[in-house]
């Protein structure tokens, strides 16, 4: 490092160097800040293309999660609703109602997964059957087998106690 050395034996008056390439596996969080840098400053060559695809990809399948989540738990209600009449109240429809916002504010922000919405719906319609199960302590052979609701029905039919 050229400069010169103050009276602690110090170099100064030259700036830092630039700091060491942060990696991937070592640490994410810096080599994010690193990545995005190296895009906002058009540097393309310096971008660790592999794993910054494996991360796109990753928040790909994270935002389809969102849905399917946000799906998984809408669709529970709706199976405890319809299982056990005598317990409806007004909690289970305003937490019906709550559950479909979180699902229009995930497909409001990522309208390229309206597509994928019929897997979604089977894909959690599974495991909301055996939330349902195990909160309303049913029989699983009372709930039917393949989801038995449109997905516009989910998000539209009428909850009121």
């Amino acid at each position: 490092m050229a400069g010169h050395r103050n009276g602690n034996g110090n170099h100064v008056g030259l700036a830092p160097e630039a700091p060491e390439r942060a990696e991937y596996m070592r640490d994410f969080y810096s080599w994010l800040i690193e990545q995005a840098r190296f895009v906002r400053e058009g540097r393309w060559d310096a971008l660790d293309r592999s794993n910054l695809a494996e991360e796109i990809e990753s928040l790909r399948r994270e935002q389809f999660n969102k849905l399917e989540s946000a799906l998984r738990v809408l669709l529970t209600h709706i199976l405890k609703w319809d299982h056990q009449p005598s317990r409806r109240n007004r909690a289970w429809a305003v937490s019906i109602r709550q559950q479909r916002l979180d699902v229009d504010d995930v497909l409001g922000y990522n309208p390229g997964l309206k597509p994928r919405i019929a897997e979604a719906l089977a894909r959690v319609y599974r495991k909301a059957r055996l939330q349902a199960v195990k909160e309303t302590r049913l029989k699983e052979s009372r709930f039917p087998e393949k989801c038995p609701y449109s997905f516009d029905e989910v998000v539209s039919r009428k909850f009121e106690r």
